[in-house]
């Protein structure tokens, strides 16, 4: 796995991802999962999450995801449309709960 840096908005992180598009599936859901309940964070109170993000900093996304191997604040850095990439993320999200419910009707 390659290490990405990150950015887009406030945002700024480093990823390990398999390509630069997998990395950018990563931060979108960091960013979700400050607003959205998935996974571990489920039972996490509305008022709970929102002190969270207070402590640790929201994450706000800007109109592109910018994708490096090398740092920061790259002029070479890889451009994705934050938009596409939110759609993709919500089309995993989606296959995933279907798989979900598929594996619970099976039990």
């Amino acid at each position: 796995m390659a290490k990405f840096y990150v950015q887009s908005g406030t945002l700024r992180e480093m990823v390990q991802a398999d390509d630069a598009r997998k990395a950018a599936l990563w931060a979108v859901h960091r960013s979700m999962q400050q607003i959205l309940p998935i996974y571990d964070d489920h039972a996490m109170p509305a008022s709970e999450k929102h002190q969270v993000a207070q402590l640790q900093g929201l994450f706000v996304l800007g109109d592109e995801i910018r994708l490096s191997e090398l740092g920061f604040d790259r002029d070479d850095a890889l451009e994705f449309e934050t938009f596409d990439i939110v759609t993709e993320w919500n089309q995993l999200m989606i296959a995933l709960a279907r798989l979900e419910e598929s594996l619970m009707a099976v039990r």
